[in-house]
C-alpha cells in the first residue's frame, strides 16, 4: 500500500536551507520515493497557514519511507537543515489500489 510523507515547513534561513534542498531530492529518488508537491503555488482554502509550505512525497509503502528517513544519507542531509526553520513531518499510509478500483 502506498505511503506519503507530508512536510509542513516554515523556513527562516533560506540561504542555509538551500544546501539541504539541493541534496534531498537525490536521496528521495535513491530510496524509491517521488515528489508530488515541492514548492509549487499554494492557495489557502481554509485556516491559517501563514508562511508554511507543503512538501509531499509518495513511497511504495511505509517501510520504504522509513528506510529513507533513517538512512545515513538522509540523516546527514537533515543535519543541514537544523536551525533553518520549523518543520512538521508525518507519514501517512494511503489506500491500496485494489480498494480504489473495487469501488468500496
Amino acid at each position: 500500500m502506498p505511503a506519503y510523507v507530508v512536510v509542513e515547513a516554515r523556513v527562516h534561513d533560506r540561504e542555509r536551507f538551500a544546501a539541504y534542498a539541493r541534496r534531498v531530492p537525490e536521496i528521495v529518488a535513491q530510496y524509491g520515493g517521488e515528489y508530488l508537491a515541492l514548492g509549487g503555488a499554494q492557495e489557502v482554502l481554509e485556516g491559517d497557514w501563514g508562511e508554511s509550505r507543503v512538501v509531499l512525497h509518495r513511497w511504495p509503502d511505509a517501510a520504504s519511507a522509513r528506510r529513507f528517513w533513517e538512512s545515513p544519507e538522509y540523516v546527514e542531509a537533515k543535519a543541514l537543515r537544523a536551525g533553518t526553520g520549523d518543520f512538521r513531518v508525518i507519514l501517512v499510509e494511503g489506500l491500496a489500489e485494489e480498494t480504489l478500483e473495487g469501488g468500496r
